[in-house]
């Protein structure tokens, strides 16, 4: 295993000790995962969970009905992940791409080699890498990590990327030097988010951080784009 693996390892086993499982995502369905990867954006959490509530009481975690609700009506269902107008597009979007490429059939779509269905997703209205990863990993049970701003953050202060790392140089950083296993990434993308709101915000919160020990550099968002 190369320097940066191991420390990555590390890093993991620092952070699993201290968090324990994180038992993500937090979704009952497959669809449910994807419309929360994309009502997400931009949104606390909290928000996605009041939408998915108001899409599930109203039988619309079903992508047959999605397809063909009015995008006035959706949008009214999901105006709680804020941006409402746009979010009802973009899973409208999704939607439609689903049965246009795959007849709806979420099994036919994750049957699609990864590489390829992330370039296919990617030219989905609205999905971006983030949104096109946490797909594949969460829902599709596909070895591909999932980056985010916690992610940059964490990495940057502990001197394994440079400031201006983007989304797949991280990427690559650790499916280059990690097993590519579901289970792991899963957990190791759901830990970064803990310590990241836990310790590694904007302004950084050293003290008892399970990653601590390690050497550290950056201490304020100020030098992060």
């Amino acid at each position: 295993m190369t320097t940066t693996g191991r420390t990555l390892i590390d890093f993991y086993d620092a952070l699993f000790a201290h968090y324990g499982p994180q038992h993500w995502w937090p979704a009952r369905t497959r669809e449910e995962v994807i419309i929360g990867a994309i009502l997400t954006q931009n949104t606390a959490w909290r928000n996605v969970e009041r939408a998915i509530d108001n899409l599930r009481r109203s039988g619309y975690l079903d992508f047959a009905r999605l397809h063909a609700v009015e995008p006035a009506h959706l949008a009214e269902l999901v105006r709680p992940s804020g941006t409402y107008r746009v979010k009802a597009k973009r899973l409208k979007a999704f939607v439609g791409w689903l049965f246009a490429r795959f007849d709806g059939d979420l099994d036919a779509m994750f049957a699609t080699p990864m590489h390829r269905l992330r370039e296919a997703l990617l030219e989905v209205t609205g999905v971006g890498r983030e949104t096109a990863d946490a797909i594949l990993l969460y829902a599709g049970h596909m070895p591909g990590f999932v980056v985010d701003t916690y992610t940059h953050r964490v990495l940057h202060r502990h001197g394994l990327i440079d400031v201006d790392a983007d989304y797949d140089e991280i990427k690559a950083l650790f499916e280059g030097h990690l097993p590519a296993e579901v289970d792991l990434f899963n957990e190791y993308h759901a830990l970064l988010v803990a310590v990241g709101k836990t310790h590694c915000r904007p302004k950084a919160r050293c003290a008892g951080c399970p990653l601590e020990c390690f050497d550290h550099q950056v201490e304020s968002v100020d030098d992060l784009p």
